[in-house]
């Protein structure tokens, strides 16, 4: 277990409560609801494989209270550990340390390599700033962690479906051709079981089942899986959520159908302006860059979590504005403070971007954002602008 840094401690505590951050003004009346989150950070419902915190000695709006921070309180915060109420035993530190001159003791919980964690018997969770108990389907899903902790989320089989669900018409059709050399198709006999098995659309050994990716880029109904995997768009003729709806769209089906859809709602929605100068052609500029809004919204749906959350990937075309809601924040490498970086990117869903690279839906990787900032640029735009939350990623992009 790595010591984090005074730094990351203070980034985490400076950004308010999180997936990962709960504050504590005292023990007291809330060491049971210590208990929970400890519960919670070990199960890492968000499969985030990073530390959960508990500060102790800190105001909700993130003040010092200045708290004495005893060897007894540290004893009592410790003994939370092998008291017994939480199984199995959780992996965690409790230490005293000074951050932004103020003492705190700091509790720092490891994911649990064998979830469920429960606490008296019951399963706690985190979702963003929310703890509470698990349903059966987040209990199941910690159950698969645990079997396949050291697989990437879009290679976990979907364990409510079977190869029945997938469209094997489409995929030999659709996708095979664009994964698999054509001589090599022709040479080999494999079943579309071994097919399927080798493109990561499905496991490896019998009985055979759908991985994530399959079902999500050749599945005959992802969302039935999948409950948060398609793309709400809402166009409002206004600046906020509370104006009146001018057209909404739940865009949904399998990845490559659900793209082609929402580019066809693109086009449908720009606003060109026609310029007649005499010249030998007309000036045409739309509002916004088709190529800026299907970069941005690949990137949604790529980057995306999947696991954990049922929120869809959100457009909202406001009259100045579109943004683009994407569910799970920042992952691996990349952080707030680096996020949109040059040579800055990470994977959450590897084989779901080998798979949208197969069918053209991306181009080259880690030069996504470069493209939309050039791509705006180029029409008169403004630059994009991005907000990077534990949870999700806004991007902003201004009308022309």
């Amino acid at each position: 277990m790595e010591r984090l840094p005074d730094f990351e401690l203070e980034q985490l505590l400076c950004g308010g409560e999180s997936e990962r951050v709960e504050r504590k003004r005292q023990v007291g009346n809330d060491k049971e609801d210590i208990r929970h989150d400890i519960c919670a950070f070990s199960n890492d419902l968000p499969g985030r494989r990073q530390p959960g915190i508990v500060f102790v000695g800190v105001n909700n709006d993130g003040s010092c209270a200045n708290l004495a921070i005893t060897d007894a309180l540290l004893r009592e915060l410790a003994d939370m550990r092998s008291d017994g109420n939480i199984l199995p035993l959780p992996v965690m530190t409790v230490e005293k340390r000074r951050l932004l001159a103020c003492d705190l003791a700091v509790v720092t919980v490891y994911p649990h390599d064998s979830p469920p964690v429960r606490c008296r018997g019951r399963v706690w969770i985190r979702i963003g700033t929310r703890r509470g108990t698990a349903s059966d389907q987040e209990e199941r899903t910690l159950i698969e962690k645990r079997r396949f902790r050291d697989q990437p989320f879009d290679l976990r089989p979907i364990g409510t479906s079977a190869l029945d669900d997938l469209d094997v018409e489409m995929f030999q059709r659709e996708y095979l051709p664009t994964a698999i050399a054509a001589e090599v198709l022709d040479a080999n006999s494999r079943t579309v079981e071994q097919q399927l098995a080798s493109v990561r659309f499905a496991t490896v050994t019998e009985p055979f089942q759908p991985t994530v990716t399959g079902v999500l880029v050749v599945g005959r109904d992802p969302q039935g899986h999948l409950p948060g995997a398609y793309i709400q768009f809402l166009r409002l003729d206004g600046d906020d959520l509370a104006s009146p709806i001018r057209d909404e769209k739940r865009i949904d089906g399998p990845l490559p159908q659900m793209l082609r859809s929402l580019h066809v709602t693109f086009r449908a929605h720009i606003a060109t302006a026609v310029s007649v100068t005499g010249a030998p052609t007309d000036s045409r500029t739309p509002d916004y860059p088709i190529e800026a809004l299907t970069q941005l919204a690949h990137n949604a749906v790529l980057h995306r979590g999947y696991g954990g959350t049922n929120a869809p990937v959100r457009i909202y075309w406001f009259r100045d504005r579109i943004e683009i809601h994407s569910p799970g924040g920042p992952y691996g490498n990349v952080n707030r403070g680096n996020f949109g970086q040059p040579g800055v990117t990470d994977y959450r869903n590897p084989h779901l971007a080998e798979a949208m690279k197969n069918l053209g839906l991306v181009q080259r990787f880690g030069v996504g954002i470069p493209r939309v900032r050039q791509a705006l640029a180029d029409n008169g735009s403004p630059a994009p602008e991005f907000i990077v939350e534990d949870t999700h990623v806004v991007a902003v992009v201004r009308a022309r």
